[in-house]
């Protein structure tokens, strides 16, 4: 079975705000299936005549989400990704490690990043009674073991690329330094034209990408713990040439200024 685990939901911005609305849990995937997926999460409301819009700072990862008649596969969202909830509802979703989701697919993942997929367009399943089968299961753990049975019955064979982007992305998480693609070039021994099509094909986005997310990943990270950052020494660390251009970047995916977002976490504390 499906074991929970702790902590709060990765990506969410103002964490601190977004407690107070939903509720968040996360289970490990069983160990076969840990080559392919990185866990489950389910989220849950009930806000009653209230709503509440959340933003989230998305990972490198294909999603597949059952939510009543909205079960979907969704790509990589490169920009913000923003959701509305309202009332009370559910959902339960499988996060695919970075190239997890190629196998399954056998398509570039790039040709739905930003973009949602039917289910049964990749799976060959009654989407509607796959959907039913896992919402109404009695409780979250039962949730999360007709999604494993689920994936288990469609389970394709492993892929050596799906490791290699794999170690290729950890690497980008362990060394904050790594903040340009050729440091990954030279690290990895692969030609900066073969490192941009395996991620297209694998992840749906490209290196250079998947570097500038984490970094920002790391500057919200700091700023939910201390809100004092020296914004130009973070600008340089993380690869900017100007703290005008880091800060213009930040605005574009979180919609704030790092120095405005810093001050509407601690303001919900």
């Amino acid at each position: 079975m499906p074991k929970p685990k702790k902590g709060k939901p990765k990506g969410v911005l103002n964490p601190n705000e977004g407690k107070h609305h939903f509720d968040f849990s996360r289970f490990f995937p069983p160990e076969d299936l840990q080559y392919f997926l990185e866990h489950f999460w389910i989220v849950e409301w009930d806000l009653g005549k209230d709503y509440y819009e959340q933003g989230v700072l998305s990972y490198p990862s294909v999603h597949l989400a059952f939510e009543r008649g909205k079960t979907m596969i969704y790509g990589v969202v490169t920009g913000k990704f923003s959701r509305r909830i309202e009332g009370a509802g559910k959902v339960l979703g499988i996060k695919f490690r970075p190239g997890g989701f190629y196998p399954f697919y056998r398509c570039s993942v790039a040709s739905f990043s930003d973009s949602t997929i039917p289910i049964d367009e990749v799976f060959d399943v009654d989407a509607e009674a796959l959907e039913d089968q896992v919402l109404r299961a009695r409780d979250n753990e039962l949730m999360v073991e007709r999604a494993v049975e689920f994936i288990r019955t469609h389970l394709p064979e492993k892929d050596e690329r799906v490791q290699q982007v794999n170690e290729i992305v950890n690497a980008v998480i362990d060394d904050s330094s790594l903040i340009r693609v050729g440091q990954l070039t030279e690290q990895f021994d692969i030609g900066e034209r073969s490192l941009q099509r395996l991620f297209r094909k694998y992840v749906g986005v490209s290196p250079k990408w998947v570097i500038k997310r984490y970094r920002l990943h790391e500057v919200a990270g700091r700023l939910v713990e201390n809100g004092e950052v020296d914004w130009s020494e973070l600008a340089l660390e993380l690869g900017y040439y100007d703290q005008a251009h880091f800060i213009r970047d930040f605005k574009s995916i979180v919609g704030q200024t790092p120095t405005e977002y810093a001050r509407s976490l601690h303001s919900s504390d």
